[in-house]
């Protein structure tokens, strides 16, 4: 090949290299806005329905202008599509988080507490009473703890979509008080439906629930057939409660501006990981199974944080919660507390 032909082939393979990563932008950006419009729909459903049509049609005639390499003479058509998504983008990151929706009755309440040293007054824990067709009796309660009564951590981990995917929550054990359980979820309207995609696109806003292990964890494992394990974990003292003060950290953020739960970034595994890294004097390593939470207890397997005692195959047959409380319906939380614990080790901190 000739100076001049390899010229042309370099000139030649540098538009093609353009022509294909700005194809796959507009492809990516597209999808990107239509399911952004489709979950929001901004304009109710229909018009919201109508602009994604034109959005995909447009989009369509930007990749037939490269297809066809008449860029140059229709740069007119991409510098309007550029402009068309950078005021979308404007449009999605101006979208609010609001604490003055109609929320479920489960999210209703906000928790908030008073602290006097040790000595934590927590509001608006939920105990519910959970009927086995899903319905519940609503029951909100103010509590007292010590934080130096604080005498465990348990990760709980509920499946509810496979092997990959868990809704986790923590638990607190008090020598004089009923376990604590924390857990990071959407915030729903009234007759509002989780969705996994719809967490993407600021859909739900992030809700931080302090409730009975009886309410919360029950309605899991006897009431929604959720697959649900028990894991208590090691954690020096000092840990413990810091952890927890994270928990009232996270309380007063949500309290004082309220924000958007994200399916991938901001999730009931991510932002506990979060709180955990700041209160450990070690930095934990990443890990694809803080996404694919359904694995977490292995992570913590493997940083030693559940003890070996028994390999993971024994722990997931000892952890599991639901056979130990099959078919209970008239169970004390107290009651319920125990079972759910039995056979487990305490771990040694």
């Amino acid at each position: 090949m000739n100076h001049i032909g390899k010229t042309e082939f370099l000139k030649a393979l540098g538009i093609g290299i353009c022509h294909s990563l700005f194809s796959l932008s507009v492809i990516v950006s597209s999808l990107w806005l239509c399911m952004a419009l489709w979950i929001q729909e901004p304009f109710g459903w229909l018009i919201s329905r109508i602009l994604i049509g034109i959005w995909l049609a447009f989009a369509l005639s930007i990749l037939g202008i490269y297809a066809t390499q008449h860029f140059f003479s229709r740069k007119k058509d991409v510098l309007i599509y550029l402009l068309g998504f950078l005021c979308s983008l404007f449009w999605y990151f101006s979208l609010e988080a609001k604490q003055d929706r109609e929320w479920a009755p489960e999210v209703s309440k906000i928790l908030h507490y008073e602290k006097h040293g040790d000595i934590i007054t927590l509001h608006n824990i939920r105990n519910f009473d959970w009927h086995p067709d899903g319905s519940f009796t609503e029951h909100w309660e103010t509590r007292q703890y010590d934080l130096n009564q604080i005498t465990g951590v348990n990760i709980i981990t509920s499946y509810w979509m496979g092997p990959k995917i868990a809704h986790t929550l923590v638990s607190f054990d008090f020598a004089h008080n009923a376990p604590l359980t924390f857990s990071i979820e959407i915030r729903k309207e009234k007759n509002e439906e989780f969705s996994a995609i719809g967490g993407f696109f600021r859909k739900y806003e992030l809700s931080l629930v302090a409730s009975d292990e009886k309410d919360i964890v029950y309605t899991r494992s006897n009431i929604r057939g959720e697959q649900v394990y028990f894991f208590p974990v090691k954690m020096p003292k000092t840990e413990q409660i810091a952890l927890f003060e994270e928990y009232l950290h996270q309380a007063d953020e949500l309290a004082r501006q309220p924000k958007w739960y994200n399916t991938l970034t901001s999730n009931c595994t991510t932002l506990v990981f979060d709180m955990v890294q700041a209160v450990s004097p070690q930095k934990l390593p990443m890990d694809y199974r803080l996404f694919a939470s359904g694995y977490l207890p292995n992570y913590l397997y493997d940083l030693n944080a559940i003890s070996h005692q028994w390999n993971l195959h024994t722990w997931y047959q000892r952890a599991h919660v639901n056979p130990k409380v099959s078919g209970m319906k008239n169970i004390s939380s107290a009651e319920y507390s125990r079972l759910i614990r039995r056979g487990l080790p305490q771990p040694k901190n």
